[in-house]
């Protein structure tokens, strides 16, 4: 028992989120492939923006992030007003728990989903509640039948982070229909920008035609600029008008906001890598199938290679040897998935790198 001020329901129950590792003892510059962090780095234009306001810093940033909400909205041909900032979609994933779930209330995600929405359920004495998978990829049909008077939000990651899998736009499409209206289906296209799939869309279309569906982005992974924080959700205006009421007045700064205008407008930047991610990330998955290692399809920027079941040859065993070679990786315990270890594409150098450490540490010839 204590005395002091008491946690309110489920907090102490969190097993706090871990990032990817950044460093690796004896090595000064390690290739971080861990966090799933832009190959190319940031558009020089973004940077520009971001030094050009360093005498500014004094000053409170736009609350209504007004500007990057018009470039945003210019890009992708949406309603500025139905667009709401924050820092990171990591913020905005908080909001939406919190302005729509309660204390003993439901938030159902994929088995394999982000970590940080059954966290972020927790945080509010919410049950967070997983629905299995059908090949490390969201099962409509488990999701459905697991929706129950109690759920009041359903989070999925389209695409998928570890796994790299993706719902198409009719898989979305049913699964929203088979939803009760008083339900928000939250979709997490973090990594849109990086699918080439003809069947696939970010979940603008569902937002435009309904009133329980946000789209989250972010500004973390194609456009690099995951220092700063900055992510934006597409949401009916209701929904916008709710995350507006418990946003913090001032949630995204002043250097993030001009940043992220900037990398939204630099198409050229946006083009560079994706094209980049076209190249390596069939390449790498080739030269991980070509020795031996089992890999679920991914249209991301990282990819989730299966190791054997064998002491000295396992996941664990492969990220210790990655890491005395200075590569760093990601493990998937905290994700349900012990024998795999999660790979971003970095640059076309790096992957070579990555692959003939690979090769030998599973001894073969790369």
């Amino acid at each position: 028992m204590t005395s002091g001020p008491v946690p309110g329901p489920g907090i102490l129950d969190i097993a706090p989120y871990v990032g990817g590792e950044s460093k690796a003892v004896g090595v000064e510059r390690p290739i971080r492939l861990a966090s799933n962090e832009s190959a190319l780095g940031p558009s020089p234009k973004a940077v520009a923006a971001y030094k050009a306001l360093a005498d500014d810093m004094f000053r409170y940033p736009d609350g209504g992030a007004a500007e990057l909400r018009d470039a945003i909205g210019r890009h992708h041909g949406l309603d500025p007003a139905r667009i709401v900032c924050g820092s990171g979609s990591d913020e905005l994933i908080g909001m939406l728990i919190r302005a729509y779930a309660g204390v003993g209330d439901e938030v159902l995600y994929s088995r394999h989903g982000f970590l940080m929405y059954p966290i972020g359920a927790m945080s509010v004495g919410a049950i967070p509640v997983a629905a299995p998978e059908r090949d490390l990829t969201a099962n409509v049909d488990a999701l459905l039948a697991h929706v129950t008077d109690k759920t009041k939000i359903v989070f999925v990651a389209n695409p998928n982070n570890p796994t790299g899998t993706y719902l198409s736009a009719d898989e979305m499409a049913r699964l929203h229909a088979g939803l009760p209206k008083h339900v928000v289906l939250a979709i997490d296209a973090a990594y849109a920008e990086f699918v080439n799939r003809t069947d696939y869309e970010p979940g603008i279309g569902l937002v435009n035609r309904a009133d329980n569906v946000v789209m989250l982005r972010t500004f973390s992974k194609i456009y690099a600029l995951a220092g700063l924080r900055l992510g934006w959700a597409y949401c009916p205006p209701e929904i916008a008008d709710v995350l507006n009421r418990v946003r913090g007045p001032f949630n995204v700064t002043a250097p993030a906001l001009a940043a992220g205008v900037a990398a939204v407008e630099d198409v050229a930047a946006l083009a560079r890598a994706r094209a980049h991610n076209d190249r390596w990330l069939p390449w790498f998955s080739d030269k991980l199938a070509a020795l031996g290692l089992e890999l679920t399809p991914s249209v991301g920027n990282f990819v989730l290679p299966r190791f054997p079941d064998e002491p000295g040859r396992n996941a664990d065993a492969a990220f210790e040897f990655l890491q005395s070679r200075g590569i760093l990786t990601r493990k998937m315990g905290g994700y349900g998935l012990p024998k795999h270890l999660r790979i971003t594409i970095g640059t076309g150098e790096e992957m070579e790198t990555v692959a003939a450490a690979i090769a030998e540490f599973l001894g073969r010839n790369s």
